[in-house]
């Protein structure tokens, strides 16, 4: 008789035991969670071909021994780190209720990790239950999907599992209904990984883990000789994207302490999120953020005090004025990928002279700020209803819109309308299509504004109603 690691994909894959290497200073093992009920909600078959599997060849089962039973997989690592959280450094962090399940090669030759939310108590739970609620399970994969359609570096959601645990929170209706998940990144080490190492006064402990992220995630920087140096510099560029993807998107993380910032600069752990239904500079997604510290305007000066803060952790490696010349050029970094985005948004796949670019982005917010619009409807209309005839006469642009129908006499829509029409007449004919194109890839038509993932909830929990849920992720993915 074969056994279920024999028999289950999943548990075949050739796992790599790449942060396990560097020993148990780094972490804990832990045992997961026996639930008393695994209902498998969802599946993220887009994401198995990645590994090298077929989709039809993995079952339902497969994946509940895999990531809600968790057979056959030992050890599991509760990663240690601390963090700055809301600016006030926390000493008592770590993984509270989750795991690294395992590492891997994708058929890109990237390595994977697959980390679990809501799988147990570890030793840094602190009090916690160690669990995760459904609804939270739920928003976590829409917010992951919606990013990833929007263009944004962001992990992705493996499965989420119903455990049949019962769990009483503040923030929702209790008792409320529990899951386990499993996030697929690039890493699960964070800035807060480093920064602990730094506090327990182990440079040698830093100098290890900094060696094995090159090793690892920036390899072309291995033979290099200030190739520590480098990384810093490379991974401010990538945070400063991330940045300003989120920011393009209109999008809220809520939470930016340095435990929630990868190493890597990818986007991670999505708790209270927010997309911003208007453009409003000072949309806070996260009730308990009373001074807006993580609002959707501070996330780019947020991540760069974060990154400076990572200096003090890094020091006893990196020369501060090294990271200093990285850091510098943050601002650099962020407005020129910022711009770009937006143009994007607007259809315009290549840069436009400086003061074309300048002047259309003004036009925009300052339409966008004046007036209580959706910031996403906006650029979805865009989309929905451009034409050729936009080249050819101001009047046409936005036309069907509801927008148009009730601003488009303003004077910020006229000033807007007429840059626009500007631009366009500055291009060829041929070009018009490629604005077609590329305003449909920037601007899904679905976004997941609280009401949308509101109204999926209600049908779960008052219905058990699964549908809404998975229409919506199709609606995102289309």
């Amino acid at each position: 008789m074969q056994t279920a690691e024999t028999t289950n994909p999943l548990l075949n894959l050739n796992y790599e035991p790449a942060f396990e290497s560097l020993g148990s200073d780094y972490y804990d093992e832990v045992i997961a969670e026996e639930f008393p009920l695994h209902k498998l909600r969802f599946r993220n078959n887009a994401l198995l071909p990645l590994l090298g599997l077929n989709p039809q060849e993995v079952t339902d089962e497969d994946f509940i021994q895999a990531f809600g039973k968790f057979e056959q997989r030992k050890p599991l690592l509760a990663m240690r780190y601390h963090g700055y959280q809301f600016g006030e450094y926390n000493p008592r962090l770590g993984d509270g209720r989750g795991f690294l399940y395992g590492q891997l090669r994708g058929i890109d030759n990237e390595l994977y990790d697959f980390g679990t939310k809501g799988s147990g108590r570890t030793p840094y739970s602190r009090g916690g239950d160690g669990m995760l609620t459904l609804k939270g399970g739920v928003r976590e994969v829409l917010a992951a999907e919606m990013l990833h359609r929007m263009g944004v570096r962001t992990s992705r959601c493996m499965s989420l599992i119903e455990t049949g645990v019962q769990l009483w929170r503040g923030d929702e209706p209790s008792p409320t209904r529990s899951s386990v998940m499993i996030r697929m990144n690039r890493s699960h080490i964070r800035f807060g990984t480093f920064e602990r190492l730094n506090y327990l006064k182990r440079p040698d402990l830093t100098k290890k883990l900094l060696d094995h992220v090159i090793e690892v995630y920036y390899p072309h920087l291995i033979n290099e000789q200030e190739k520590h140096a480098l990384f810093y510099a490379e991974l401010v560029e990538k945070v400063a994207k991330l940045a300003a993807q989120w920011m393009a998107a209109g999008f809220c993380h809520a939470v930016l302490n340095t435990d929630n910032m990868s190493i890597t600069g990818e986007s991670f752990d999505y708790g209270p999120y927010g997309f911003i239904p208007t453009y409003d500079p000072h949309f806070t997604a996260a009730y308990f953020d009373h001074y807006s510290r993580y609002s959707y305007i501070h996330q780019p000066d947020i991540c760069m005090w974060n990154l400076e803060m990572l200096q003090e952790a890094l020091k006893s490696v990196i020369d501060k004025s090294d990271m200093d010349a990285g850091l510098v050029k943050f601002g650099k970094h962020f407005l020129g990928n910022y711009r770009l985005l937006m143009l994007k948004k607007l259809g315009f796949n290549q840069e436009l002279p400086k003061a074309e670019t300048d002047e259309i982005l003004k036009v925009t917010i300052d339409f966008l700020k004046h007036y209580p619009i959706s910031y996403h409807h906006f650029f979805a209309d865009m989309a929905g209803t451009f034409s050729q005839k936009w080249q050819d006469d101001p009047s046409y642009i936005l036309e069907g819109s509801e927008i148009k129908q009730s601003l488009g006499s303003s004077e910020l829509f006229f000033n807007w309308a007429g840059m626009y029409h500007r631009i366009l007449n500055t291009m060829a004919t041929s070009e018009i299509d490629n604005i077609a194109q590329t305003l449909k890839q920037s601007n899904p038509q679905t976004v997941i504004l609280r009401p949308v993932i509101e109204s999926v909830w209600e049908s779960i929990s008052q219905q058990d109603n699964w549908q809404p849920f998975h229409d919506l992720i199709e609606a995102i993915r289309e």
